[in-house]
């Protein structure tokens, strides 16, 4: 597997985590939730309303 796709998946886990966590919600569970699945937990956080 390339580097830069790693990589580049890696940090958007960690951006997700971020979101999450503004969002009043556990970054964990979302960080992993992004490492399994990618960019369709970013649409989903974008998406979902603060608590």
């Amino acid at each position: 597997m390339d580097n830069q796709y790693v990589v580049g998946w890696g940090t958007l886990a960690l951006i997700n985590a971020g979101l999450a966590q503004g969002k009043n919600r556990t970054g964990l569970n979302w960080f992993l939730l992004s490492l399994a699945s990618g960019p369709l937990p970013t649409f989903i956080l974008l998406l979902i309303e603060k608590r």
